[in-house]
C-alpha cells in the first residue's frame, strides 16, 4: 500500500458529473430537486440557523457562565470496589472495563480511599488520592501511575 493505489471506499463517495436540471426524462429536471418556488428553490438560499429574521434560538436562549477548555473528566473508583478482585492481581483501567465496575474511562481513572481494602493488589491508574495509595502499599501491593 502506497500514496499511489489510495482511493475511497466503495459506495462513499457518488460521482459528482450528475447533471440536474435536464429535462424531465433525466428524472430530474424542471426544478431539479428544488420543488416549487420559495425561498430555498432560488440561488443564495439563506445560511444554517437563519430564522427569516426572526430572533434565532441561538440568540434566544440565555448564556451564562464559563466553560474551560482545558478540564479533564475524571472517573473516581474507590478503594471498596476493588475488593472483588483476587489477591495478587494487577488491576488497570482495562480491567476494571471488563469487570464492568467503569463503562467509560474518559480522560483518566482516580483511585480515591473510600472503603476498606484486605488483599495486596497491584493498581495502575492515572491518579490516587494519598489516602489510597497509602492503603494500598500498606498491605504489600503497587500503586503504579500510568
Amino acid at each position: 500500500m502506497d500514496l499511489s493505489n489510495l482511493r475511497p471506499a466503495d459506495g462513499s463517495k457518488h460521482s459528482d458529473n450528475f447533471r440536474r436540471g435536464r429535462g424531465h426524462g433525466s428524472g430530474n429536471g424542471k426544478t431539479a430537486g428544488k420543488g416549487h418556488k420559495g425561498q430555498k428553490a432560488r440561488s443564495g438560499a439563506p445560511r444554517p440557523g437563519f430564522e427569516g429574521g426572526q430572533m434565532p434560538l441561538y440568540r434566544r436562549i440565555p448564556k451564562r457562565g464559563f466553560t474551560c477548555r482545558n478540564s479533564k473528566e475524571i472517573v473516581a473508583v474507590n478503594l471498596s470496589v476493588l475488593e472483588a478482585f483476587e489477591n495478587d492481581a494487577v488491576v488497570s483501567v482495562a480491567t476494571l472495563i471488563e469487570n464492568g465496575i467503569i463503562k467509560n474511562p474518559k480522560d483518566g481513572v482516580k483511585i480515591l480511599g473510600n472503603g476498606e481494602l484486605t488483599k495486596k493488589l497491584t493498581v495502575q491508574a492515572n491518579a490516587f488520592s494519598e489516602s489510597a495509595k497509602a492503603k494500598i502499599e500498606a498491605l504489600g501491593g503497587k500503586a503504579e501511575v500510568i
